[in-house]
């Protein structure tokens, strides 16, 4: 049967597919549009498979924060190429998943890959768009952060995002204070908020490490433990936030800072994500 341009527009329209593609969809479909829409997604499926083994790293970090500023949310969408990455359509939809997320409640990825979006599943709407884009698409993180008061911060690339979650504020305006944590965050990629925080296997290995540098340099054997735990306080410094030196005043440290701009206050929990 002929297909007329008005209904390859209309199919078009409606999916976002190119021209011939919706065209042969049609055709294939003999007019009829749910088939013809399903012919596209089952191409999207096939695209989508091509290119299962394929990387996503680009993409987008996108962020949402609560009106009570007590709970932040992070998604990021990946891609494979930063030309889809810069794409318009590409960001709305990283955002379109955020929102539907935080409005749903969803707790992880599977979650929201399995929510209702529009007539089909958000699992669905991304094969459709790796179809349509080419390229494999994947939610590769969601994060959140519930405190007192969230900061968010995207880096100016859009590849970088974190959430500082800040406890003790006395009712402070924490956003310049946050947003300075958070960059520092984003630069110095610390691993745990304190000593605390940082997992036993990082820690045994820092100690292991420290004990073969020391031995290596000719350290007697009943020092290398003491050595070596000396070495594991330098890593704390260097390497967990608050003991961190804040970078835009050495004089401080990130906890030092926060308790001069709010008697108390200190950071709960950070998350960072980082595309690429």
């Amino acid at each position: 049967m002929a297909i007329t341009a008005q209904e390859v527009n209309k199919l078009r329209q409606m999916t976002g597919a190119g021209m011939m593609d919706c065209k042969k969809a049609l055709t294939e479909a003999e007019g009829d549009f749910e088939k013809a829409v399903d012919i596209l997604r089952k191409k999207g499926q096939k695209v989508s498979a091509s290119r299962a083994d394929r990387e996503t790293k680009e993409g987008a970090v996108v962020t949402k924060v609560t009106e009570n500023g007590a709970k932040g949310t992070l998604l990021s969408l990946t891609c494979e190429t930063d030309f889809v990455a810069k794409n318009e359509e590409f960001g709305a939809f990283a955002n379109t998943l955020l929102d539907l997320a935080v409005e749903k409640g969803a707790s992880s990825i599977e979650e929201i890959v399995a929510l209702p979006f529009e007539s089909i599943t958000v699992a669905e709407k991304i094969i459709e768009m790796t179809g349509k884009i080419g390229e494999k698409i994947e939610i590769s993180h969601y994060e959140i952060v519930i405190a007192e008061a969230v900061v968010p911060y995207i880096h100016s690339n859009g590849k970088l995002g974190v959430l500082v979650g800040l406890t003790n504020t006395s009712g402070a305006d924490v956003e310049e204070a946050g947003k300075d944590v958070a960059m520092q965050i984003a630069a110095m990629n610390p691993v745990a908020v304190d000593k605390d925080g940082v997992d036993a296997s990082t820690v045994e290995r820092e100690i292991e490490v420290g004990k073969e540098q020391a031995r290596a340099e000719g350290k007697p054997e009943e020092m290398l433990e003491k050595i070596a735990l000396g070495k594991l306080n330098k890593f704390y410094k260097e390497n967990t936030l608050l003991s961190q030196q804040f970078v835009k005043d050495n004089s401080k440290t990130i906890a030092q800072y926060l308790d001069s701009v709010s008697k108390g206050m200190t950071v709960s929990a950070f998350k960072r994500v980082s595309i690429g």
